[in-house]
């Protein structure tokens, strides 16, 4: 059963990230086909996969067609009851489908202010009040989850699950607009940011070049971390 995967800009694309990882992570079989976001183009090239017009869109070996990525998600776990895409035992599982949710749903003052990019960091930026929000409300999440069911490795529930997939762009936020985060935090964070999965998704970004720059932002910028020599 091999999927067949079309996403968006990999230095932009906070979702195209989400839809590859779970596929990539789990050991998945998919082709990639990478369409225009950024260059207008991706609706034409999603037109053979109706009702598509957003990244990423995934399609089954049967041609069943995916347009969300909780949608992808949900069903991936019915396809391959045989691996832990979520938390196999109930509590944990409950509890990672729900902040999986409700990352799906919510932290949008996040997401406004601070677009996902992962080719430097904004040195000096200030988030405002409704991120900071966000950012206490992500982190109660993430230590209830590590609190309760984290201890079996770096992940929120030990090992790596669908919850991880889907805050994965969360923690790249926080790194690429230097956001105050508690060490425990940024431990999770640096996880993501030395996952060989993320740097090689990092890694074929930089052949993407723009000019202008869609979201500018009159700051300096700092160079992106690399946790694997700090």
């Amino acid at each position: 059963m091999t999927y067949e995967l079309y996403i968006g800009d990999r230095t932009f694309s906070s979702w195209s990230l989400r839809g590859w990882l779970m596929l990539e992570k789990f050991g998945l079989p998919y082709n990639t086909h990478l369409v225009g976001l950024y260059a207008g183009t991706y609706r034409n090239e999603l037109a053979h996969l109706a009702p598509a017009r957003t990244v990423p869109t995934m399609q089954t070996a049967e041609g069943h067609v995916l347009t969300d990525s909780l949608a992808m998600a949900e069903t991936l776990v019915e396809n391959h009851p045989e691996i832990d895409l979520y938390p196999r035992e109930p509590a944990a599982r409950a509890l990672a489908r729900s902040i999986t949710a409700e990352m799906h749903s919510g932290f949008m003052a996040l997401r406004e202010a601070c677009p996902n990019m992962i080719t430097h960091v904004w040195k000096g930026f200030k988030p405002s009040d409704a991120v900071i929000a966000d950012l206490a409300r992500i982190e109660e999440l993430w230590a209830l989850a590590r609190k309760r069911h984290g201890s079996g490795g770096p992940w929120l529930f030990g090992q790596y699950s669908l919850a991880d997939v889907f805050y994965a762009p969360v923690t790249l936020r926080m790194t690429a607009y230097g956001l105050p985060i508690s060490d425990a935090a940024q431990r999770y964070v640096n996880a993501h940011l030395s996952d060989p999965a993320f740097l090689a998704w990092r890694e074929a970004s930089k052949s993407e070049i723009y000019d202008p720059w869609p979201y500018p932002m009159n700051l300096d910028r700092l160079p992106w971390p690399d946790v694997n020599h700090s």
